[in-house]
């Protein structure tokens, strides 16, 4: 009887794998396939080099994938004016499963239009200079690149509306990361899909508020840091 039941044990064990393997492999086989990075035509590709086939209009059919990462590069509230080029400079919602990973903490920005005036000044990871090339203000500064942006993952970035993804492209793959695995999907500003969360409401008090608490978001406390001399 013993043996019976131990023969049946083992039956139903194996028949359990051989379904969450199959499960597994269906799941893989479900996954769409990834059109390599593709700069869309216009001042949208020209200025801020948003993808043409992952972008705004089609990121909703690209999420929840293993084998990438989704990253906001806004900061919760940008000292920048981006009220003067209609978006808004609070982090006022964001595309479900996209952490946040403020671009200007990485390196200094530059390049923003004249309108925006002037952003985060502080310390950063890394500086630019004139002629594109990056150089680690810490010791850290590479790992903790490594870590947000893991170079083996299909790479989604998006802002508010294209600029900071770009940056961030031109960044990695200066600095080593495989272009053909970096998407800039856009701006949060132009995204009406079914994966919106909202930070930005009005209160009871007919008062706006931003639920910053939705909000999954990766500061560097660079005091931590061991700075390069």
């Amino acid at each position: 009887m013993k043996k019976s039941l131990r023969l049946f044990l083992m039956g139903i064990l194996c028949i359990t794998l051989c379904a969450c393997s199959s499960g597994k492999e269906e799941e893989k086989e479900l996954l769409v396939e990834l059109p390599k990075p593709e700069v869309t035509g216009g001042i949208r590709g020209e200025q801020f080099g948003i993808d043409k086939n992952i972008n705004e209009s089609t990121i909703d059919n690209y999420l929840n994938r293993e084998d990438s990462v989704y990253v906001d590069m806004r900061m919760l509230k940008d000292p920048g004016n981006y009220e003067a080029i209609g978006g808004d400079s609070y982090l006022s919602g964001f595309v479900k499963g996209f952490e946040v990973v403020p671009y200007p903490l990485l390196v200094n920005v530059t390049g923003l239009p004249d309108e925006v005036g002037k952003t985060y000044t502080g310390k950063t990871l890394f500086t630019v200079s004139d002629d594109g090339k990056y150089t680690a203000n810490y010791e850290e500064s590479l790992d903790i690149l490594e870590y947000y942006f893991p170079k083996d993952k299909n790479i989604f970035l998006m802002c508010g509306g294209g600029g900071y993804a770009g940056m961030t492209k031109n960044m990695l793959i200066a600095l080593g990361w495989d272009k053909d695995k970096i998407y800039n999907v856009g701006g949060y500003w132009y995204y009406e899909g079914n994966n919106k969360v909202e930070v930005k409401r009005v209160n009871k008090n007919n008062k706006t508020v931003y639920d910053f608490w939705k909000v999954t978001y990766h500061d560097i406390d660079f005091s931590l840091l061991t700075e390069v001399k």
